[in-house]
């Protein structure tokens, strides 16, 4: 199983210049027609309807009138617009600091009822310390060397974490071992964050697995993934966060998160692996 993270990205790409080929053919034009209509060169025709070169609004709207469809432009705008949140540098979402990005995604984790996490790293967000989160920011702000608001944007991330403990919400969260001895602050920080993990495990809306070192893999660790009910997967990349919302691969999210799901160990086995961790950093 192989999957592209930025390949829904470029298949919305490919649908919108689709749609602008489609509607340059049934008004009778062909590429330098179009560009003649619109002023500008015929390269730049060739390179939209390639998706080698991503239309602007002003764009769209000048191709919708050459071609008597005016009443198709909000829509194509509303597509090719929607193609950026796709694939979104961190650089690009971080530009302004971490707080803004904690909060952004509030109303969605309000509106999932069933989530599900899969982290080959670090220890997923709802389930976050205040220090374990004010330690992982922290790195996370020097590396990306974004403005300093890290202690609003922990407290941003606490606060949308109280989700866990409210509403009609079912958290299906996995983690390799590796997260648990990977260390983020000092020993008492991790062990404060892994006791953390272990109350968590309580918590009715939460079910928690721990993926063995010692398991006989039938899926390789990859990159950390969250879906959203049935709706849309976030990948976290180095450099970008892409949003999947292909009905192809979103399947392939969900079938990759049941291989995790398959080789984790819950309750009582998952407790033990936890509680070596925690009498490692004795």
């Amino acid at each position: 199983m192989s999957v592209s993270p930025s390949s829904s990205a470029q298949t919305a790409r490919l649908a919108v210049a689709a749609r602008l080929r489609e509607i340059m053919l049934d008004a009778g034009l062909q590429g330098q027609e179009l560009a003649a209509l619109c002023g500008w060169n015929g390269a730049k025709t060739s390179r939209i309807i390639n998706a080698k070169t991503a239309p602007s609004d002003k764009d769209i709207r000048a191709w919708c009138t050459a071609c008597g469809a005016d009443g198709q432009a909000e829509d194509l705008i509303a597509a090719s617009r929607a193609v950026d949140s796709m694939y979104v540098e961190w650089r690009r979402l971080t530009r302004t600091g971490l707080r803004r990005l904690q909060e952004s995604v509030v109303p969605l984790y309000e509106r999932t009822r069933h989530f599900r996490a899969y982290s080959s790293r670090v220890v997923p967000g709802v389930l976050q310390t205040e220090a374990y989160a004010t330690a992982l920011l922290a790195t996370v702000a020097d590396f990306r060397r974004t403005p300093d608001d890290v202690a609003e944007a922990v407290t941003a991330r606490l606060a949308r974490s109280r989700i866990i403990r409210t509403g009609n919400h079912r958290f299906a969260i996995l983690v390799e071992e590796g997260v648990l001895y990977y260390r983020l602050g000092s020993a008492e920080t991790m062990a404060e964050q892994l006791t953390h993990l272990l109350s968590a495990m309580s918590l009715p809306a939460v079910s928690l697995g721990v993926i063995p070192f010692t398991a006989e893999r039938s899926m390789w660790p990859t990159e950390t993934f969250n879906v959203f009910d049935d709706v849309q997967a976030n990948v976290e990349l180095l450099s970008a966060q892409v949003t999947v919302t292909s009905p192809s691969e979103l399947a392939l999210y969900v079938q990759a998160f049941d291989r995790f799901k398959d080789l984790a160990v819950h309750g009582t086995r998952a407790r033990a692996l936890i509680s070596r961790a925690i009498d490692s950093l004795s």
